[in-house]
């Protein structure tokens, strides 16, 4: 006899499902027609495949590629399926494809093997995913000892996920596979490969970039970042200087003793690159304000604080400005959709006093700059004497420093913009690149654990709109700065883990956002812990983790 389950399905009305139910076939009665739409779902509070089975009563809510988790499960599986096609072009080799860091809408790709990118192996690239999507093949899951998943890589040309396990304390490995090719992935996948029918492929430098869609479905114009991609390659070039691309080589690394060297050179590496932009800034002194704008936890503060020595080593008397200071009062500042103030919108800033107290720098008065009370939520009575002499100048931070409705009065040779952000040199396998957001948001994990007593659930569960906010304020400007900075050290997951696992372990199995510590929990265990006592107290890192010599 048929069992049943009761089933609440995307918030609506209980329903019964025939208990065994694969999830998959679950929403082609929900969705019909556009079932593929529906790429995982939350199975009574937890992340789950589509493959998986109905078992007990409860809720299950479908993700599409609307959802963070939706779109990361997409482009693995697209990843998987740009694989599974290269190998049906070159079947008698192992032909290796590396996906190394998101840029625009897309991840940046490189053969290897010393395979040239021309248009015609695009071409015949993209033919062939399009003719597997056609065939709508089963992407599975398998578990496999992590001995003979090692195996397997290693007998594969995959040395990268060979290396990784190799460090992996679990004793099983689960591995995909699309029709006899296997793959390993960070997070899960859609059911089947008919499930990714859009994607573009675009030629880009020396490589290509494999297109997503977005949260509208459909492919957008394709506008690289032109300038954000020189400076992921030149810090891709570092990391091959060390020879550390991967967090298999950073382990090594790690376990071989390497680690004081590794943090000179990256200091090295960050030093050499902090003194380039002081003497471009030096080097013209119509520049008086240094407008430094980033997402959270890109280490501004820090930064700031080494410009502003290399600054005055070349003759220059930096002063530092936060442009939080230019906050309205509390009842002043919008309101966003959800009738809350909006502390991130251009509009809460006093625009007009802003440009009115620059201009009068410019021109060689004196000025008492505003100070913003965040404790009473208004302008102090207070402010801050200033007066620009011949070597003076600002250095500005806040998020919308590269935003020119900021300073609109303000001659453009007035300005230099440095856009900066933490983006990871590493990826973690061939086909698993480390995601910056992540990073940074293990930075703020154990920053406000330590500055502002905020809990782990806390800082995630405000992740999203922290991440809005910057896709609306900070990225749309990013390609207009001058220069750009990357602030990510190629050792600092190893050093975040220490203090972050606890932090993420220490939230409870109830709350809604256990499954996104569990996601962060299982990307630090591919890290072997690195000691933090050989780390300098200039370091970047320092701000997060604790111990800086600036005030932080």
């Amino acid at each position: 006899m048929q069992e049943f389950c009761e089933i609440r399905i995307n918030g609506g009305d209980t329903q019964e499902v025939p208990r065994g139910q694969r999830l998959s076939d679950l929403a082609k009665k929900v969705y019909g027609e556009d079932y593929e739409q529906a790429v995982l779902a939350i199975y009574n509070e937890k992340l789950t495949e589509l493959t998986h089975d109905v078992k007990r009563d409860g809720s299950i809510d479908f993700l599409t590629t609307d959802n963070k988790d939706g779109q990361r499960a997409y482009r693995r599986s697209l990843i998987f399926l740009m694989h599974k096609a290269l190998h049906e072009l070159f079947p008698e080799e192992k032909p290796t494809v590396f996906v190394q860091y998101s840029i625009g809408d897309g991840y940046y790709c490189t053969f290897g093997g010393g395979r040239r990118t021309t248009k015609k192996l695009l071409s015949d690239l993209k033919k062939k995913m399009k003719e597997i999507v056609a065939l709508d093949l089963p992407i599975t899951k398998n578990t496999y000892p992590t001995s003979e998943a090692i195996e397997l890589f290693a007998k594969g040309g995959m040395p990268d996920k060979e290396k990784l396990l190799h460090y992996r304390s679990n004793s099983s490995t689960n591995i995909y596979e699309i029709d006899g090719i296997h793959d390993y992935f960070y997070g899960y996948m859609v059911p089947s490969t008919g499930y990714l029918k859009t994607f573009d492929i675009e030629p880009f430098d020396d490589g290509f970039v494999l297109r997503f869609p977005g949260n509208d479905g459909r492919i957008g114009e394709f506008n690289p970042p032109v300038k954000l991609f020189s400076v992921l390659k030149r810090t891709r070039e570092w990391a091959a200087a060390m020879d550390i691309n991967t967090v298999g080589a950073l382990n090594d690394a790690i376990s071989q003793g390497r680690t004081k060297e590794m943090i000179l050179m990256q200091e090295a590496f960050m030093e050499e690159r902090i003194g380039a932009l002081a003497n471009e800034i030096a080097s013209d002194r119509n520049r008086k304000f240094i407008m430094i704008a980033g997402p959270s936890s890109s280490g501004k503060t820090t930064f700031s604080k080494r410009l502003s020595i290399q600054l005055k080593a070349r003759g220059l008397n930096p002063h530092a400005v936060s442009l939080d200071n230019y906050y309205l009062d509390h009842d002043q500042m919008p309101v966003d959709e959800n009738g809350e103030r909006d502390f991130e919108a251009l509009e809460c800033l006093d625009i007009e006093q802003f440009n009115e107290d620059m201009t009068r720098l410019l021109k060689g008065e004196r000025v008492i700059l505003p100070i913003f009370d965040f404790v009473a939520q208004k302008r102090a009575p207070e402010g801050i004497p200033m007066q620009l002499a011949e070597n003076d100048v600002l250095v500005l931070e806040g998020i919308h420093g590269l935003n020119d409705r900021l300073s609109y009065s303000l001659p453009k040779e007035s300005k230099y913009k440095i856009y900066i952000s933490a983006l990871t040199q590493l990826s973690i396998d061939e086909h698993n690149p480390l995601s910056t957001t992540d990073g940074r948001l293990i930075r703020r994990i154990v920053r406000d654990a330590r500055t502002r007593g905020t809990t782990a659930e806390e800082t995630i569960a405000m992740w999203d709109s922290v991440h809005r906010g910057e896709k609306n304020n900070i990225f749309p400007f990013q390609e207009s700065a001058d220069a750009m900075f990357n602030s990510a050290l190629i050792y600092e997951m190893a050093v975040l883990k220490i203090y972050a696992e606890p932090l993420l372990y220490g939230i409870p199995v109830t709350s809604k956002q256990h499954s996104e510590a569990k996601r962060l929990l299982k990307l630090l265990d591919y890290f072997l812990p690195m000691p933090t006592e050989d780390i300098a107290n200039t370091s970047l890192i320092r701000e997060f983790i604790g111990g800086s010599c600036f005030n932080v």
